[in-house]
């Protein structure tokens, strides 16, 4: 019986081994790598004041966002770099806070605040959304200097927006290129 096994083994090994994939000579490759070394950090500032500075919106009646989606009391605002290294060209926005709700809008802190309203910010027409950072701007830095103009404005998020204050903010951290 074991002259009938170790055949049919031998045969059943064999076929196997002719149907498995075989090992081919992979050609050869290069990976070049490149890199950039910066001095520090650019200077932030925000409106012309520090990097932590305030942006005050209008006061708009109720009446103007009196819908969902409603958006009111555009105020630009911008962030400017100076004292950039030479090799940076650009330096890309990233927000970030526990405020942020998953659409990206920023929601109000505190007590007192306005009923089914949050803030939004804007990149040009674009809306941000701060939680997954799409549209999210890369400010353009040439001799060391760089600007961009941001926008925020109310935007109701529900039914008729309640009177009452409006506080919030965002962190933000730059990624130099």
């Amino acid at each position: 019986m074991n002259k009938i096994l170790l055949p049919a083994a031998l045969a059943a090994a064999l076929t196997a081994a002719a149907f498995a994939p075989t090992a081919q000579a992979a050609n050869s490759g290069t990976i070049n790598i490149s890199g950039k070394v910066i001095n520090d950090t650019c200077t932030i500032s925000v409106n012309g004041g520090s990097s932590t500075s305030s942006v005050t919106l209008p006061v708009v009646a109720t009446g103007a966002l009196n819908a969902a989606g409603a958006t009111a009391g555009d105020t630009n605002f911008d962030i400017k770099l100076t004292g950039c290294d030479s090799n940076v060209t650009s330096a890309q926005m990233a927000f970030a806070g526990g405020n942020i709700d998953p659409n990206g809008n920023l929601n109000t802190t505190g007590t007192g605040q306005a009923t089914n309203l949050q803030v939004r910010l804007l990149s040009g027409a674009s809306v941000i959304n701060a939680k997954s950072q799409t549209n999210a701007p890369a400010i353009a830095v040439a001799s060391g200097t760089g600007t961009t103009t941001l926008t925020a404005q109310y935007y109701a998020n529900g039914a008729a927006v309640g009177a009452g204050l409006v506080n919030t903010s965002v962190n933000f951290t730059l990624t130099y290129l």
